[in-house]
């Protein structure tokens, strides 16, 4: 018999995979999640047995991790022991196939659960006192969608819709989000089109305890729309072009105007954080499904479990100390 065959793991090297989930592990509030979903899960009383409650939320998160289709999901659970592991699987046991995944990710998406899991992680980052909730800053990031017509129908997604950036055109959709100005934590999600314009969405990123809102030069206006707060302030950037156009050099009003500015800007970038994160830590680069419904829950999902990666220092510290 080979060493393999053993199941033995002689390594004591830890790879970055294993460090992300065991920090996964300890700062993701399971019970509080499983209580959630309980309601809508099937009990079993019928047919065989379904798999446990929290290994399918597991296993949804896995797959938001690490870019994971519902198939890939179901293969990786037989190539690789961490997942397993990870899940509570039983390598030797049944494990979920495609269909079992996918359905249920359905179930999440029939009652709405993404918005609720986002909830529940902010009440309890705001139980820590990692949310202060004095000032929102806002921003939207595009989020490209498959652009062929070599389809079925022969068509780009119609619920898709291309929008430019510069001198640059993009199809697909855009994710607008609040963040907390103190930690960078999202509090609220919003997915359109491409096509929408960053400042038709400020005002509903707003939780409405904010007593100060920061936004790029995209939300010029937004103070003066219908939907607009009136006791609430806007700090928005001032456009590149008039921007440039100050002599920083000769007037003291300038100088002074550009330095605004540059504070302004330094407060804003704590919203890209949650950008990188879901892009370049996630790896969630292009929409997996088509329609808004579908890739919207599957967005707010990961703000939500981005929440925890960002706040996941702190969020031990405080275990550690109380235990």
């Amino acid at each position: 018999m080979k060493q393999i065959g053993l199941a033995l793991n002689l390594s004591t090297r830890q790879t970055r995979k294993q460090v992300f989930l065991e920090q996964m592990e300890q700062v993701v509030p399971w019970q509080d999640l499983v209580q959630l979903i309980a309601p809508y899960y099937p009990q079993g009383r019928n047919g065989r047995p379904p798999f446990e409650l929290q290994t399918m939320l597991r296993l949804h998160f896995l797959q938001q991790w690490f870019k994971l289709s519902d198939l890939g999901m179901e293969e990786a659970l037989f190539d690789t022991p961490l997942y397993r592991d990870f899940a509570q699987l039983d390598a030797h046991g049944r494990l979920p196939d495609e269909s079992t995944i996918l359905r249920f990710r359905h179930r999440l998406e029939r009652h709405k659960l993404a918005e609720q899991m986002l909830a529940t992680v902010n009440d309890l980052l705001c139980a820590k006192g990692l949310q202060l909730k004095e000032g929102t800053i806002v921003d939207a990031t595009l989020i490209a969608a498959p652009s062929s017509t070599k389809n079925k129908d022969n068509a780009r997604d119609p619920e898709m819709h291309s929008s430019k950036k510069g001198n640059q055109w993009y199809f697909g959709m855009k994710a607008h989000i609040g963040v907390d100005a103190d930690s960078g934590l999202v509090h609220t999600v919003r997915c359109t089109s491409g096509n929408v314009g960053d400042v038709v969405e400020g005002n509903s990123l707003l939780h409405g305890q904010e007593v100060q809102v920061f936004g790029d030069a995209g939300y010029q206006g937004a103070d003066k729309r219908a939907d607009a707060p009136n006791d609430v302030p806007w700090h928005v950037a001032m456009g590149p072009a008039k921007r440039k156009a100050l002599d920083k050099e000769h007037s003291a009003v300038d100088a002074l105007v550009d330095q605004l500015e540059r504070v302004k800007a330094q407060i804003r970038a704590k919203v890209e954080h949650p950008f990188r994160v879901i892009k370049r830590q996630f790896g969630y680069t292009k929409v997996r499904y088509r329609g808004l419904k579908k890739n919207t829950l599957q967005i707010v999902t990961l703000f939500a479990l981005s929440n925890l990666w960002m706040a996941r220092h702190q969020l031990m510290q405080q275990q550690g100390a109380r235990g």
